[in-house]
């Protein structure tokens, strides 16, 4: 039975002085009593879900910047937490995904990672590294415990290969404008892009133009949806 709560509404949070707002979802109270206990000053736990549908339900109506989620979660389709991830695509940039699980499988990480999240870590980590993840997220960074990190590389490098030469869409893209168009997708701000590829923000923005004309969108939003129907993100 679900037992998904909130406690307040969820905020932008993440700004230097201010706690970031996160929905905490794993089918274990006790675990999240000691989740919640273990994050620092840095993090504000705004809901709280412990099956695939009252997580879709918090997240959607919340709309926290980050939520920590367990990959194995009861209820919904079987998909567990990339599951919760995919029924909320249309959101993703506006909010993120960091995986939190016991498991280091490579399937359970490359399932919610394909699905849209931005990281994934597992549990012996840290309240405070948790909490250092889950800004990192925030900011728009990928965040991976390091005995992940090589084959989730491998495994999405392989795949972008396939993606770049069977999309038409996609190989419309020169190979800069493939990169602004997956950290605009991901909620990077054009200041950002152009920190991240060392280019000027005028450039980020005729690249940006471009993207949109040649993919017929409208929109950052658009592109987002675009891009996480692809699993570009």
């Amino acid at each position: 039975m679900s037992e998904g709560t909130s406690t307040g509404s969820a905020a932008t949070g993440g700004g230097a002085g201010d706690a970031l707002d996160v929905v905490l979802v794993d089918d274990h109270l006790m675990f999240r009593a000691g989740v919640r206990a273990s994050l620092d000053g840095r993090i504000r736990v705004v809901g709280e879900a412990d099956d695939v549908p009252s997580a879709v339900e918090a997240v959607r109506r919340l709309r926290p910047p980050v939520v920590i989620l367990d990959v194995h979660l009861p209820g919904g389709n079987g998909g567990g937490g990339a599951e919760v991830i995919q029924a909320c695509t249309d959101l993703l940039g506006e909010v993120r995904f960091l995986a939190l699980s016991v498991s280091d499988a490579a399937e359970d990480v490359v399932a919610v990672i394909r699905a849209g999240a931005r990281g994934y870590v597992t549990k012996a980590i840290s309240g405070p590294d948790l909490s250092d993840a889950a800004r990192r997220v925030a900011g728009g960074d990928a965040v991976f415990s390091p005995r992940l990190a090589g084959f989730v590389l491998d495994a999405f490098g392989a795949a972008a290969g396939d993606i770049a030469t069977g999309d038409d869409e996609l190989d419309r893209l020169s190979a800069r404008e493939r990169e602004v168009m997956r950290l605009i997708a991901r909620g990077y701000s054009y200041r950002e892009v152009a920190s991240e590829l060392f280019i000027s923000i005028k450039t980020v923005e005729t690249h940006v133009s471009a993207v949109l004309r040649k993919l017929q969108l409208s929109s950052r939003h658009e592109l987002t949806r675009w891009a996480a129907q692809r699993r570009l993100l």
